[in-house]
């Protein structure tokens, strides 16, 4: 009843042969000679193709919106079903960057895995920006402001941010009272030179100038501890050397509360069980 719907669908949503494959792990060859099957088995063509766009008939059209409907109610109804026993398998494939999807998400998904023996995941630590269907990932591990609008975002959780230094910076340059005085100190950022903060309710920027700038959590705490400047990252990044009193909180009264930790996805709609069960752990996991 259900032959080839599967690539079908991603065919549908992709509009491409190898976006698709990549989607479902397959090669682009066995998403044609599915959908070519399909075509013989209803008579009807679906596809429009040339050696440059994949484009859906009126009749694929039209088959494609109620085989994507029929899709979606089946997965939720799998959703409404699943519990810790069941049996997953398949591949989830994350993009993930930073400190906390390495000392958080990362076990969190190795314990899913645990719970799952069938299944694979791959974690791909990479700070670039990338397309979700084009390379082939399930989901995404985001931070703060999202851009893109075409995404679908479920909230992990929200963290702290915190300003430290190291005590002999500030025994040597001082500690400035407001963040308005950060343009007269060294400090140390990750991926741009503004930070934000809070003062009276109302949020406010800061240009700081950077002396040290590193996409590695691991790099930037070090660079602090070893007095290089002023560093503004998660509390959960600075935890251990704040605790250890290698570095030491400043303008406590103005970082910013309530930095927000994403997973994005693509769509509701096609979103394996797998996929929104490894989500669900991820967030059930960070909420306990």
């Amino acid at each position: 009843m259900f032959f080839a719907i599967e690539e079908f669908i991603a065919l549908g949503q992709t509009q491409s042969f190898s976006k698709a494959a990549k989607r479902l792990g397959v090669s682009a060859s066995h998403i044609s000679r599915r959908v070519n099957a399909l075509e013989e088995k209803l008579g009807v063509r679906l596809v429009h193709r040339t050696t440059r766009v994949v484009r859906l008939t009126d009749a694929g059209h039209d088959y494609f919106q109620k085989c994507a409907d029929i899709s979606d109610e089946m997965e939720e109804a799998n959703a409404s079903l699943i519990s810790d026993a069941a049996e997953l398998e398949g591949r989830i494939k994350v993009s993930a960057a930073g400190d906390y999807a390495e000392r958080f998400v990362s076990p969190a998904l190795a314990r899913f895995g645990l719970l799952h023996p069938k299944l694979r995941i791959e974690m791909d630590f990479n700070p670039r920006n990338i397309n979700l269907i084009d390379d082939g990932f399930d989901f995404a591990v985001r931070y703060g402001h999202l851009s893109d609008s075409s995404l679908v975002a479920r909230k992990l959780t929200e963290r702290k941010l915190v300003a430290a230094a190291s005590p002999a910076y500030l025994k040597q340059h001082g500690e400035p009272t407001h963040p308005s005085k950060l343009s007269k100190h060294r400090c140390i950022i990750s991926m741009n030179d503004t930070w934000r903060f809070e003062e009276d309710g109302k949020e406010f920027s800061v240009r700081v100038p950077a002396v040290w700038q590193s996409n590695s959590a691991t790099s930037l705490v070090t660079s602090a501890v070893t007095g290089a400047g002023i560093c503004y990252l998660p509390e959960t990044t600075l935890q251990q050397a704040i605790e250890s009193q290698s570095l030491q909180p400043i303008l406590k009264t103005f970082c910013f509360s309530a930095i927000p930790t994403w997973l994005v996805y693509p769509s509701k709609r096609f979103l394996p069980l797998r996929v929104r069960a490894a989500m669900d752990y991820l967030i059930t996991s960070t909420a306990s």
